[in-house]
């Protein structure tokens, strides 16, 4: 019995922290559906899939692993955030801000970016594959033709 006792105990535990770490950023998330206003926030790995963020201040926010799939992000201010890791697949970006931001190993395939700002943007190992891309300076390489 007292064996038992420890494992449940073991297991509540377990399980309590692991909400509590879920939960982190759940406040800001909430601030942030609420108010559409962010600046700075922690939304690491935060599920915001679908989300309406038409013109939220993000700017430095911490969207490391954030799920952003399908989510609306026109004329967002994005200026030094940090989406490495981030899933934008399918995601709007219509004049938004992504300016001195971290886009690291981002997935913006199949998403829409038209007028966006990326200047002086980290984007290495970005995923822009069937996305449609206007007037943003986004590109793959390769040489210059003559």
């Amino acid at each position: 019995m007292k064996k038992l006792l420890t494992v449940v105990s073991a297991i509540a535990f377990s399980v309590t922290m692991g909400n509590q770490a879920m939960a982190q950023n759940a406040e800001q998330v909430k601030q942030l559906i609420e108010t559409n206003q962010c600046m700075g926030c922690d939304l690491r790995n935060a599920d915001l899939e679908g989300a309406h963020l038409i013109g939220a201040d993000l700017r430095q926010a911490d969207l490391r692993g954030a799920n952003l799939r399908d989510a609306n992000l026109e004329g967002a201010d994005l200026d030094g955030a940090n989406l490495g890791n981030a899933d934008l697949e399918k995601a709007f970006l219509t004049n938004a801000t992504m300016n001195y931001a971290n886009l690291n190993n981002a997935n913006l395939s199949h998403a829409t970016l038209f007028d966006t700002h990326v200047y002086n943007a980290f984007m290495h190992n970005l995923n822009i594959e069937e996305a449609n891309i206007y007037h943003t300076n986004i590109g793959v390489g390769g040489e210059f033709p003559d």
